[in-house]
């Protein structure tokens, strides 16, 4: 790569990479598209234990945001209380009472995935469509979060990159990288074949990497990790994603790429080709700690996953509890 000319490399991979018209010019589903009944059937076959992991970090005040794009964390109010219960000021017959509440947030204020009309090149958004024809103030009336209801459910595979380089990097750490280490398809696929034939990664995969930069945010505190530097995919990596026509990507960092990205002048190329030309759902801030830790444990590194977002009608990247099921 040449790192004087961002423009240039994320032209090329968008043309070699483009799923433009792949499923018909009135597609919105993108790689969802390769995640089909038979996929499910393969994802569901997978639960043997029973044993299953959340990989959503907590929705609350004390999260990851500092305000970066006008992005906060979570605000949770009452609105009605256990006080307002005892004291009757509620207004139910015969002694019932109960609690109510709200919250107020950013949609990607934590464990989210990023929807096709999050990301645009040069104006224009997934499957060729001009980004202000798709949203608008009313949000994305074309590739709206909500129309991945009921779809984000099948064969999880985890590769745990962290755990198999992290010990290796100057700077890094047993089972976590350095921030700005580039994960190449080099490093997938050795990290594939660390794990065993349980890692391996094809179409319709719902593929979870895991770098560690979370764990380490838990250990030394927040700081940058909701827009500062991180381990991450490298930009190398787009052919790859593409060729192996996984339905989606999920890691443990911000931004998913890495930082800082490795072109000069740059603001992740990445994801300007994996969105509006790939049509690759990107999941950010996932927790994959725990279940990294039973894949060691067990020796088998793929799961049942079922990740719906919350299907907020327009919105653009939306809140996800993803579950693991092994």
């Amino acid at each position: 790569m040449d790192r004087t000319d961002p423009e240039g490399a994320i032209a090329a991979a968008a043309k070699r990479c483009s799923n433009w018209g792949r499923w018909g010019a009135d597609d919105v589903l993108g790689t969802l598209n390769h995640l089909d009944e038979a996929k499910r059937r393969e994802g569901a076959a997978l639960v043997r234990r029973g044993a299953s992991f959340s990989l959503a970090q907590r929705f609350d005040a004390n999260g990851p945001q500092k305000g970066w794009r006008r992005r906060t964390n979570p605000v949770h109010t009452m609105l009605d209380t256990g006080t307002d219960a005892e004291r009757g000021t509620q207004g139910f017959p015969h002694g019932i009472g109960g609690a109510d509440d709200v919250i107020s947030m950013p949609l990607q204020a934590s464990t989210q995935w990023d929807g096709l009309g999050h990301i645009f090149d040069h104006g224009v958004a997934y499957n060729g469509r001009r980004a202000g024809d798709v949203v608008t103030s009313e949000g994305d009336r074309i590739t709206g979060i909500e129309t991945t209801a009921g779809l984000i459910a099948g064969r999880g595979v985890l590769l745990d990159v962290g755990r198999v380089f992290g010990a290796g990097q100057k700077g890094g750490a047993e089972g976590e990288l350095p921030d700005g280490f580039a994960i190449t398809p080099d490093h997938l696929e050795a990290t594939i074949a660390a794990h065993g034939d349980t890692a391996r990664v094809g179409r319709g995969d719902l593929l979870l990497v895991r770098t560690g930069r979370l764990t380490r945010a838990r250990r030394e505190g927040w700081g940058d990790y909701a827009g500062g530097d991180s381990a991450g995919l490298s930009f190398s990596t787009v052919d790859w994603l593409h060729g192996t026509e996984i339905a989606g990507v999920a890691t443990d960092t911000w931004g998913v790429e890495v930082r800082p990205n490795e072109f000069d002048n740059a603001f992740q190329p990445l994801h300007q080709v994996a969105i509006p030309h790939i049509g690759l759902f990107l999941g950010e801030m996932w927790d994959l700690d725990a279940l990294a830790d039973d894949c060691v444990a067990d020796g088998v590194h793929e799961f049942w996953l079922t990740a719906a977002p919350l299907p907020v009608t327009g919105a653009v990247g939306a809140p996800v509890a993803p579950i693991a099921v092994k």
